[in-house]
């Protein structure tokens, strides 16, 4: 080969890398209707996208490129032209994997740092290991297929595939792949529908801050949605419908913030819908009517300033309730944050004994 041919073929390669990747960085820097929409199966998610919070954000910052990854991303792609291309293809069953949803939780710790943290710090961030191989837990509570509703909605197989019975004294179960142990159960998208509607309600402003109105930043509807496992989807918090619940036999309105809605669909009641069965902590008694967030954070479910911020001004029986022996402070206490009452503090105190407040119970809001 004389050196003009090497020249040429140097040159042509050169070039071609050149085109090859200045057209790959014009695909991820062009109009996203240009690109990703382009696709009829990805179109429905784009359109979605654009009506939600992050309709600012590109789609790349979130789902990454085909090289973003290496070779994996690489691979993927390859699969999804292959699959695309191939016979008796289902657009429906493009879902994102567990490692992909995991993956997009990362990244979504890059701008919402704050919830990230209280999310490490509260127990929704709990991995399997915590989950599935607790022996007392297991003992008490055999694991089976309704586990994964709350505890793995993303999983791609079922309690089979994912656990094996073991004999140990301690009763533990061992996960069968030893890669999941330390894999978070419940990941920003068990609750969070990043492409749904999130239009703007309003603005919030400090009133104390002369200049507050100019200063004014708009507030969104909550992007929360409760994902489905069965039908891999998200329902949005106001389309749950809004259970029926029982106080030993009589029925009672619970909060109707949607939030505890979404709340509900783990910390639930058993068949009976009984408040305090099986999961649930629905408030009764002097709580009664109040949601969940009213005293739980967001993200790390930390309650410990939640007294402070109704008490003593709503209080009119002449106790510091914050230092009341509640299970606030102590979990083997009689009385129940969720559920004391009155009576539980007063039995003797001739002022509550012509009264029973869970016969009259009075909604919060």
């Amino acid at each position: 080969m004389n050196l003009n041919k090497i020249v040429i073929l140097l040159l042509s390669s050169f070039i071609g890398l050149v085109l090859l990747f200045g057209g790959y960085s014009h695909w991820n820097s062009a109009n996203q209707d240009k690109t990703c929409a382009s696709c009829h199966e990805i179109r429905p998610s784009v359109g979605e996208w654009q009506h939600s919070a992050h309709r600012e954000i590109r789609c790349i910052e979130c789902h990454g490129t085909a090289v973003s990854n290496g070779m994996h991303s690489l691979k993927e792609k390859a699969n999804m032209v292959f699959t695309h291309l191939g016979k008796g293809k289902r657009h429906e069953e493009i879902r994102m994997s567990e490692k992909q949803v995991l993956e997009l939780s990362d990244r979504c710790a890059k701008c919402h740092q704050s919830e990230y943290k209280k999310w490490l710090s509260g127990g929704h961030s709990a991995n399997y290991a915590a989950i599935f191989m607790n022996g007392k837990h297991n003992q008490a509570e055999t694991p089976y297929w309704a586990c994964l509703k709350c505890h793995g909605m993303f999983y791609d197989g079922n309690i089979k595939t994912l656990l094996q019975k073991t004999e140990t004294p301690d009763g533990a179960w061992k996960l069968r792949d030893s890669g999941q142990v330390a894999l978070s159960t419940i990941p920003c998208l068990s609750c969070h529908y990043i492409h749904y509607e999130n239009e703007v309600l309003g603005k919030a402003a400090r009133y104390d801050n002369p200049r507050a109105i100019s200063q004014a930043r708009p507030y969104r509807k909550p992007a929360l949605g409760w994902y489905v496992r069965d039908d891999k989807r998200h329902i949005p918090v106001d389309k749950l419908m809004k259970i029926k619940m029982f106080d030993k036999g009589e029925p009672f309105n619970v909060s109707d913030d949607p939030v505890n809605r979404l709340c509900i669909q783990c910390h639930s009641p058993d068949f009976s819908h009984q408040t305090g069965s099986q999961d649930d902590h629905t408030p009764t008694g002097v709580h009664l009517g109040i949601s969940c967030i009213a005293c739980h954070t967001p993200h790390s479910n930390d309650a410990r300033n939640s007294c402070k911020t109704c008490h003593p001004a709503i209080s009119n029986c002449g106790l510091d309730v914050t230092k009341m022996n509640t299970s606030f402070f102590d979990q083997n206490s009689p009385n129940d944050i969720h559920s004391v009452d009155c009576f539980d503090c007063h039995k003797n105190d001739p002022r509550f004994k012509a009264t029973n407040i869970k016969k009259a119970p009075q909604k919060i809001e």
